[in-house]
């Protein structure tokens, strides 16, 4: 999704570039600058979960000996 929105970063550029009139320069510049702020957050996202460490306290709390268990009434 993250080479799709960087795709679509770089077309909205190019058309921002090449039309003439204000109306559609205006708003592919602000596609463009939308979608520069959604491509950043993506590629950031990728490389936070790609070095995420695995959440062990949810298997730490499965996983608790019988000797932790309250009593029973």
């Amino acid at each position: 999704m993250r080479w799709l929105w960087l795709l679509v970063t770089l077309l909205s550029w190019l058309l921002c570039f090449t039309r003439h009139g204000p109306g559609a320069m205006a708003f592919w510049l602000l596609v463009g600058i939308f979608g520069m702020i959604a491509t950043t957050l993506a590629f950031a996202q990728a490389r936070i979960e790609a070095n995420a460490q695995p959440d062990l306290r949810i298997e730490l709390m499965r996983h608790k000996p019988d000797g932790e268990k309250p009593p029973q009434p």
